[in-house]
């Protein structure tokens, strides 16, 4: 059974920062680029970034470039995401994501996790 569990997740204030986690099981986690999306209140699953199989490529969405990192430890089954420069528009459920789908802006998934909460706010 595919199994991804977030966490790192809280309450920041702007400027703050936060590391999130993704551990994941059931699959060969090595084989798979992975994924980071978010969902504000209200509005739908947006793409964050994408690292692939060896963590030499990385992909970021503009809205997060220059603040975000994403990385893996694949001896770990493990993602992370890193966030710096935290904005309140940046409050979200986060989720990590394998095998994701991007038409426009609409972002469609096969595996996710239940997401960690972010909220920055003052």
């Amino acid at each position: 059974e595919v199994q991804l569990v977030e966490s790192g997740g809280g309450l920041v204030q702007p400027g703050g920062s936060l590391r999130l986690s993704c551990a994941v099981s059931g699959f060969t986690f090595s084989n798979y680029a992975m994924n980071w999306v978010r969902q504000a209140p209200g509005k739908g699953l947006e793409w964050v970034s994408t690292i692939n199989t060896g963590g030499g490529s990385t992909y970021y969405a503009d809205s997060v470039k220059g603040r975000f990192t994403i990385s893996r430890d694949n001896a770990k089954n493990t993602l992370y995401l890193q966030l710096n420069s935290l904005k309140t528009e940046d409050t979200a459920m986060y989720y990590c994501a394998r095998e994701i789908y991007r038409a426009g802006s609409t972002v469609t998934y096969n595996y996710r996790g239940q997401g960690t909460q972010v909220t920055v706010s003052s």
